[in-house]
C-alpha cells in the first residue's frame, strides 16, 4: 500500500479509523473518491463539515439535532405526555423506524455499570427525573437494552419513580435478552412497543 502517494495514504488512514472500515475497504473508498467527479468529492467534504458544525444535542431529550429542540420534541403531533427512555440515539432511531411510538424520547447517553464506574451522575438520569416532575407526563416507557446494564438502569429508574402517579412500562416480547435495539427488525420492534407492560 506504500506505493500510493502521500495524500492517498493519508485518506486511507483516516477512512480506516471509521467503525467497520478496514484497510482494504478504506483503500477502495479512497480510490473511489479520487476517481469520482470533483463535485462529488466537494459535496462529501462539505457534508462532513456541515455535520460537524451544525449538529448539537436537543435541550429537551438529548437527541441529535440541528436546532435547540429536535424535530420530535418540537412536533405538536407527538404525544408530549409520554417519554420513551433509551440509552443512545441509535436505539431511538430503531424505535422510530418501527412507527410504533408517537411520543417523545429521553436519551440517557449510556447505562448504569458499577463495574465500569458508571453511576447515576454519569448519564442523564437526573434530567429524566426533572422531566418526570412535570405534571404533564403520564407515561414513561423504559426501553433500555435487555442486558445486565440496561436492566439495572431500568430497575434504578423504576425504583426512583414508583411513588409517582406516572404509568411506568417496560418494552416487552420480541426483544431477545442481550439484544441490541439497533439490530432489531421493524416488526419485532413494533410488537415490543405494542406489548409493553406495567412495572
Amino acid at each position: 500500500m506504500n506505493h500510493y502517494p502521500e495524500p492517498i495514504l493519508k485518506l486511507i488512514n483516516s477512512l480506516s479509523k471509521l467503525p467497520g472500515i478496514g484497510k482494504n475497504t478504506a483503500e477502495r473508498l479512497a480510490l473511489h473518491i479520487l476517481h469520482a467527479p470533483n463535485h462529488e468529492a466537494v459535496t462529501l467534504a462539505s457534508d462532513i463539515i456541515e455535520l460537524k458544525n451544525s449538529i448539537q444535542i436537543c435541550t429537551v431529550c438529548f437527541a441529535l439535532s440541528d436546532k435547540d429542540k429536535c424535530r420530535i420534541c418540537s412536533d405538536p403531533q407527538r404525544d408530549q405526555t409520554s417519554i420513551c427512555v433509551v440509552e443512545n440515539p441509535t436505539d431511538m432511531s430503531a424505535i422510530e423506524k418501527s412507527n410504533a411510538f408517537l411520543g417523545t424520547y429521553h436519551i440517557l447517553g449510556g447505562a448504569l455499570s458499577p463495574i465500569d464506574g458508571i453511576g447515576p451522575d454519569d448519564i442523564r438520569i437526573k434530567e429524566l427525573f426533572k422531566r418526570a416532575a412535570s405534571k404533564t407526563i403520564k407515561e414513561i416507557i423504559l426501553a433500555t437494552k435487555t442486558n445486565v446494564e440496561g436492566e439495572a438502569t431500568a430497575s434504578y429508574i423504576l425504583e426512583k419513580l414508583k411513588k409517582t402517579k406516572i404509568k411506568l412500562t417496560r418494552i416487552a416480547s420480541g426483544i431477545p435478552m442481550g439484544g441490541d435495539l439497533q439490530y432489531i427488525d421493524q416488526l419485532t420492534m413494533q410488537k415490543a412497543m405494542e406489548k409493553r407492560y406495567d412495572v
